[in-house]
């Protein structure tokens, strides 16, 4: 389905339940990624649940604007929100992985009433520090120049070399073929100004707002993503119905390196809502 705001078309999957569904289920993908990226999560997913696969801004089939005020926070906030009521969502989980992630938790604290559960993946809540949150703003400017001074398949090899995803070299080459010919279907200036507007420099940190969020949050990193599984152990101490579990054996993208333990760990978090 296309979601349509007023100069801006979404594209979001939809997969309906194989029965009554527990929950609507939206899951946001990274940086780089579409909706695509979870395509091995559907089929255990949407057997008692509504999933929602949607292209954030600049990704995937969605539009790619030049206008970067349509890339800030607040902006994709409202994106979000207006998918989730096009799609009549009840009983509400969102999924994030990593910017995705960053997507969720920005959208969990503006409208926290509307979230019945958060699945965060290597997510981040922005950088409290201002000297360091301008640092990264003119790292991501830096980037977001190589992307539009080169094509896009130049960046996707730079960006998939990056040290933050060495753990995926242990994945078949088959695998890894296919997530970079996925990544290739971005569009340049999409992915510079997702940066630009929506970096980790560029959002509001949330770290003083997400005890806003009253929902049980699961936080999930990679035993060797140690940046990440440190932030979110912190993350875990300021909202209050949150845990946080660390994959054995995984990177930062811990859904594509353990699938099958990133399946187990939210079907088992779906089941047990309560006992949070």
């Amino acid at each position: 389905m296309k979601v349509k705001l007023e100069n801006l078309n979404l594209n979001c999957i939809v997969y309906s339940s194989e029965g009554k569904p527990a929950y609507d289920v939206l899951v946001l993908h990274g940086f780089t990624g579409s909706a695509n990226d979870w395509n091995f999560l559907i089929p255990s997913l949407s057997r008692n649940n509504n999933v929602f696969a949607l292209d954030l801004i600049g990704h995937g089939q969605s539009d790619s604007p030049d206008d970067l005020s349509m890339y800030s926070t607040d902006s994709i906030i409202e994106q979000i929100n207006t998918t989730i009521e096009q799609i009549s969502a009840a009983n509400l989980i969102i999924i994030g992985y990593s910017m995705g992630g960053r997507a969720a938790l920005s959208y969990a604290v503006s409208y926290p009433g509307k979230v019945s559960g958060l699945i965060l993946e290597s997510t981040t809540w922005g950088i409290p520090e201002e000297n360091f949150r301008n640092e990264r703003i003119k790292s991501d400017k830096k980037l977001a120049e190589y992307i539009l001074s080169n094509d896009v398949e130049k960046f996707v090899d730079y960006w998939m070399n990056l040290d933050l995803f060495a753990t995926q070299k242990k994945l078949p080459a088959k695998i890894l073929s296919e997530v970079r010919k996925n990544k290739l279907k971005n569009n340049k200036i999409g992915l510079a100004n997702s940066l630009l507007g929506f970096g980790t420099g560029s959002m509001p940190p949330l770290h003083n707002l997400v005890n806003k969020i009253k929902a049980p949050v699961l936080l999930i990193t990679g035993e060797h993503d140690s940046k990440f599984t440190q932030i979110n152990s912190e993350i875990k101490r300021y909202i209050l119905n949150a845990a946080h579990i660390t994959i054995p054996g995984a990177g930062h993208n811990v859904h594509l390196e353990k699938p099958d333990e990133f399946i187990n760990v939210i079907n088992n978090f779906l089941n047990k809502l309560i006992f949070l």
